[in-house]
């Protein structure tokens, strides 16, 4: 297929393999295991199997493999490797990376699982984290050392949405021969210009924009072909972390309709921002396509000038005011997914981040009163309204 083509395009028909019945939709290679012609065709896949070659389904499956090159055409990088989970593919990418005695930095305002990983996975084996502020420059120069291996953070935050300078960080990173490795959930493929400006590995929860429509777990790891095809795989393919065949269908219908689904959502993001800033429950809006946002002008160049699906919105009130809201909404879901064709709204102090202390909390600006909306692609009027009249509720 010609390399030329627009995103929205390679979205529908990237990565396509079809069987000899010349099926329109993927086919789902529902097996874990493939037959050889001979005892001889069998020890050749083993020492080195071809481009449309598979050996066990935790290795690669045919479905899989169209899901990783469509993923990886969209982003933009040289190859993908899928996973059972968002969760797998962070703790994948960073464990197949690093050892004991390994030093990384992180900005600190990450998905509570992420915060884990890093806390107590790697530092239980050993693995030194700096954790820096992550939109301040001098606390990367200052953290980043000669014997830094790589550097991790979340390009948009969850779920305050700092927005870190991709590039510069990159260069920084990149100077003193450390690798980048970002969870661009927020940025979306869509928005993403993460390849371009530096990151060496992308890492997605497909669960959320990628399949948008709340039926499955799914992660990928995509980057050069050198670290997908070397260390990622490798420990990957023999820790089990596999993404499942039917999984990767439902994840390549996801897909054919995530350019028009998330440009939706984003749309519903800056008119329910715009609308709802300034209201008297409200002690602050978090939205980077807002001129408020401390990022604003990052976000739109690091974004291609959008400011993404997520919202972030501060109750005066704290946690009463905030649930008041939350139990008012009707058009919008309780929930703690995000990226849904559902506009979904999340407590994160009592929910995705209620693990982290009191202190890490107000550190990372999570107040009893902030709520996350994940934009859906309902009608933009009936959201407005919607949240507008749960804002009156909470006053």
């Amino acid at each position: 297929m010609s390399k030329t083509l627009k995103a929205r395009t390679t979205a529908v028909h990237g990565g396509t393999r079809r069987s000899q019945y010349g099926e329109m939709s993927e086919a789902i290679f529902l097996t874990q295991g493939f037959v050889y012609e001979t005892a001889e065709a069998a020890e050749a896949r083993f020492i080195e199997a071809g481009e449309d070659e598979f050996i066990y389904a935790r290795y690669g499956n045919p479905t899989v493999r169209m899901f990783e090159d469509r993923i990886a055409q969209i982003e933009g990088a040289e190859d993908a490797f899928a996973c059972a989970s968002g969760m797998a593919a962070v703790s994948g990418a960073l464990t197949a990376l690093l050892k004991a005695g390994d030093h990384v930095v992180s900005a600190r305002a990450l998905f509570g699982s992420c915060i884990y990983v890093l806390e107590e996975v790697l530092g239980r084996y050993g693995v030194e984290v700096t954790f820096v502020d992550g939109t301040d420059l001098d606390q990367w120069r200052a953290a980043i050392r000669p014997e830094t291996k790589l550097v991790f953070f979340e390009t948009v935050s969850n779920p305050t949405l700092e927005v870190t300078d991709l590039k510069a960080v990159a260069d920084l990173a990149h100077a003193a021969g450390a690798l980048v490795v970002v969870d661009n959930v927020f940025a979306t493929p869509v928005f993403s210009e993460a390849v371009a400006q530096g990151a060496d590995l992308v890492v997605y929860s497909a669960t959320k924009h990628i399949d948008g429509q709340g039926r499955t777990l799914g992660g990928v790891i995509l980057g050069s072909k050198e670290l997908i095809r070397g260390k990622i795989e490798a420990y990957m393919k023999h820790t089990g972390a596999a993404m499942s065949p039917f999984t990767a269908w439902v994840l390549l219908k996801g897909l054919e309709t995530l350019d028009l689904r998330v440009r939706a959502q984003a749309a519903n993001a800056a008119a329910v921002a715009e609308a709802i800033e300034g209201h008297a429950a409200l002690a602050r809006v978090l939205y980077p396509g807002l001129k408020s946002h401390p990022q604003h002008d990052l976000a739109l160049a690091q974004m291609g000038g959008s400011g993404g699906t997520m919202v972030a919105i501060d109750l005066k009130g704290g946690k009463e005011a905030a649930f008041r809201f939350l139990n008012a909404l009707q058009v919008a879901l309780i929930s703690n997914n995000l990226g849904d064709a559902k506009t979904i709204v999340t407590h994160p102090a009592t929910t995705t981040h209620q693990r982290l202390s009191d202190e890490q909390k107000a550190t990372l600006g999570i107040t009893p009163g902030l709520i996350r909306i994940s934009l859906g692609i309902e009608d933009g009027e009936d959201l407005v309204a919607d949240i507008l009249q749960a804002l009156d509720a909470a006053l």
